[in-house]
């Protein structure tokens, strides 16, 4: 059942802080839905992140004005969390990863606010892998993709049953990147899009970059989950 944590309304926007539970876990999250929300993107984010990452909320905050519901979640526990900063191994673990955001999407599904959107992933990093493996796994359900400076090559086999229409981002001077998502964008069989930012590295970082990648993300989510959303 969901499990609310917090509630408030800020202007046309629900903000509730949310726990997730998913086998073996309870993780927690953060879902905003503006009034007469067309849309929920869920977000994935990168090795060594969490949902407080500055740049997703960024991009987080830009498709809710453009009148979409987001749910930004912690992929590990904190147990989990200090773990990977003494190991660093569950970072690469995308079948568990995936795992955790298919039962965060599923989770989505069983929410008043969430359960008759349209659903969407944006990843990060290795997020991204994580968010085509869960897209492959769970089909038409998920309407739309984004890759921000993903590691789609790590989704491995799952990369050939996306179905969902997915745009890979890449900075310019991310080079070894590029190369992996040209490779992945190649393998992928539903509708699909690379974009190359200029002047941009793996983070972003660099003036403009992210408001670039910020347009293209709610470009492709609002097309695509309007196009294909349910009506209501």
């Amino acid at each position: 059942m969901p499990d609310p944590r917090d509630r408030f309304i800020e202007g046309n926007m629900t903000k509730s802080e949310v726990i997730i539970s998913v086998p073996g876990a309870r993780l927690l999250g953060d879902l905003e839905t503006p009034v007469d929300a067309r849309g929920l993107v869920i977000f994935a984010h990168g090795s060594g992140s969490s949902r407080k990452s500055p740049r997703n909320r960024s991009v987080a905050r830009a498709l809710q004005e453009g009148g979409m519901a987001t749910l930004l979640f912690d992929l590990l526990t904190p147990e989990e969390e200090g773990e990977e900063a003494r190991t660093g191994h569950l970072r690469f673990n995308i079948p568990l990863l995936s795992a955790r955001l298919v039962g965060a999407t599923q989770w989505a599904a069983s929410t008043a606010t969430a359960g008759q959107l349209s659903v969407g992933y944006f990843g990060s990093s290795t997020g991204a892998a994580a968010a085509l493996a869960a897209a492959g796994e769970l089909g038409e359900p998920i309407r739309a993709v984004v890759s921000r400076g993903g590691r789609p090559d790590l989704a491995g086999e799952a990369l050939e049953k996306v179905v969902s229409p997915t745009l890979l981002i890449v900075g310019a001077n991310d080079k070894p990147v590029i190369r992996l998502n040209e490779e992945a964008h190649s393998r992928l069989r539903c509708e699909r899009a690379l974009r190359i930012v200029a002047g941009a590295t793996h983070l972003f970082e660099e003036p403009g970059t992210l408001e670039t990648v910020t347009g293209m993300a709610v470009d492709w989510f609002s097309s695509h989950l309007r196009r294909m959303g349910r009506s209501s």
